[in-house]
Formats: C-alpha cells, structure tokens, sequence
C-alpha cells in the first residue's frame, strides 16, 4: 500500500488523466449534438450503468443526511459542469475553455477548505495561486490569447468552475463514508429524472445528426468523463489532503492542449511549451506542501456509510 499522501495524488492524477479529454471531446460532441443532450444525456448513459453497478453488488442505500450531500454533488458535477460547458463550448474553442477551466484547482482547494477544516500554509496558497496564473497563462497562450475580454460563455465557464468545485469537495468527503464509485454512482441515481426530462426535450427539438466521431467524442464523455473517472478522483480526494490533491488539476489545461493539438490539430508554440513547464512546477510544489493542522488518521475509503439517520 502506498502511504496516504502519494496514493492520494496518484488516484487524482489518474482520475485528471480521465478528465483531460473532456473539453476537447465536448468540442467535438457540439458539432453535431445540441448541447443539452450532450449535458444531459450523457449523465443519463452514466446513470444507467451507475445503476447496474449498484443493483449487482447489492450496495446499501444512503441515509436521509447523505441523500441531502449527495444532492449537492449531483448539482455540481451532473447537472451543473456539463450542462454549462457543453454551451459554453459551443461559441469557443476547447483551447480558450481551458483557460477558464485552469482556475478549478484553486477554487476546488478553497472550497475543501471551506467544507473540511484542512488549513494549508501560506506557501500552499502561493503555489496555489502561482499556479492558477500560470495555467491561465499557458492555456491563453496555447488558444491565441484570452481574445478581447470576458464574453458569455466565459460567465457559463465560470459557474461550471464553481460547481464542479462544490461538487469535488462534497464528493471527496462522501466518498470517505460511500466509497469513491459508490458517491458518484448514487448522484447519477438521484439526478436521473432530472437529466432524462432534459434528454427527452432535448431530443424532442433537435434530434442529433453525429458522425462516427462525435459519437464516439459523445461515448466517451458518458462513460468515462460522467462516470469512470470519478472513481479515481474521488479515491484521491477521499485518501486526501483534499485540498493538496487538488492541485494536480493543475496538470489538466496541459494536457487538454496536448489533446487539442493531436485531435484538433491546433498549433503547439514555444510559449506553450514553456507555460506548461511552468504550470507542472507549481503543481509539484503545491502537492509538496504540508496542511498546517492535518486531519486525524482515519480508514478514509470505507466500504459501508457510517452516518445513521
């Protein structure tokens, strides 16, 4: 067994490794879904198999009090992230949108400060900080430039932010009582009427007209995006400092104009290069920092709620 501190950060990066794709493959996805159904039902995919996975391995149902948290979570990261990215990336390129999306490492890092009592150092939130600006930096220099100012879809990317962030740090301590997979897989549950309504209207307007590529763009965003790679993010969460696995997020803009750049065939610059050396330097030295109160030494991925009603 790894020790908690880089088991913790080796789930995160997996589960950042699952997640880097995402904005690219929403790019993709827009070409020929309308961005409701690629919000909502990819979530509805994802539900469905949640649902097989609970029903076979016969998990315990969660009390009145988690039901609540896991309302949360399900605002933020089914209906709330994918919802306002997909029309959000349909008016701006994969590249600008992960210009924004650089600050969710930060704002996930204060709201698990907010929501957990983990307290880090000064020189975590210099890392923190450092490296927000420099993902910011290395992402606007890999799309062309911010290009002219705040625009809507940046205000869309910004609650996206804001969401996914609340809907981390909530996730994070459910999945130390659920269980990783079983925290995500009782959100898609409990969302599913939501985002089948949504599935419904959506195709109701405008049935989609996809090409092999888009489908697949689309499969992938329910399947692993949605559902698998919160297996191993909230697995690194749960093992935690939560606030310090965060900062691994900070390796995803890099990565998703790697992917841009292979998939989308966007330019790769010097300054980019540069910017995303940049951007895995602070992230290494955030994750390096210790919490100045650590949380006591608990079994943190239990298989059984503990909470009663």
């Amino acid at each position: 067994m790894l020790p908690p501190g880089p088991a913790g950060l080796a789930w995160g990066s997996l589960g950042v490794l699952a997640f880097s794709f995402t904005v690219v493959l929403t790019r993709v996805a827009v070409g020929g879904f309308p961005p409701l159904l690629i919000g909502a039902g990819r979530a509805v995919v994802a539900a469905a198999l949640a649902a097989l996975a609970l029903r076979l391995t016969r998990q315990r149902r969660p009390s009145r009090r988690q039901v609540l948290r896991l309302g949360v979570v399900a605002a933020g990261i089914v209906l709330g992230f994918p919802l306002l990215t997909s029309y959000a990336l349909t008016t701006v390129p994969a590249a600008h949108g992960a210009v924004v999306i650089a600050v969710l490492p930060a704002a996930t890092a204060l709201a698990a400060v907010l929501r957990t009592g983990e307290r880090p150092g000064r020189r975590f939130w210099v890392c923190a900080l450092a490296g927000a600006l420099a993902a910011v930096a290395f992402a606007a220099a890999g799309s062309g430039g911010l290009g002219g100012g705040l625009r809507g879809a940046d205000l869309l990317l910004l609650g996206a932010v804001a969401a996914a962030a609340v809907g981390y740090a909530e996730g994070g301590l459910l999945a130390r009582e659920l269980g990783p997979w079983q925290t995500v897989s009782w959100a898609l549950v409990l969302s599913s009427p939501v985002v089948l309504a949504l599935t419904a209207a959506s195709l109701a307007a405008a049935p989609p007209h996809a090409t092999a590529g888009q489908w697949a763009a689309f499969g992938y965003l329910a399947v692993v995006s949605m559902y698998l790679g919160f297996f191993a993010w909230y697995r690194g969460l749960a093992i935690g400092p939560m606030a310090r696995v965060s900062q691994v997020q900070l390796l995803q803009p890099v990565l998703t104009i790697a992917w841009a750049v292979l998939l989308l065939g966007e330019p790769l610059t010097a300054a980019t290069v540069a910017g995303g050396l940049a951007v895995v330097g602070c992230a290494a030295l955030a994750v390096r920092t210790r919490l100045s109160r650590p949380a006591p030494a608990t079994d943190p991925v239990p298989t059984r709620p503990e909470e009663t009603d």
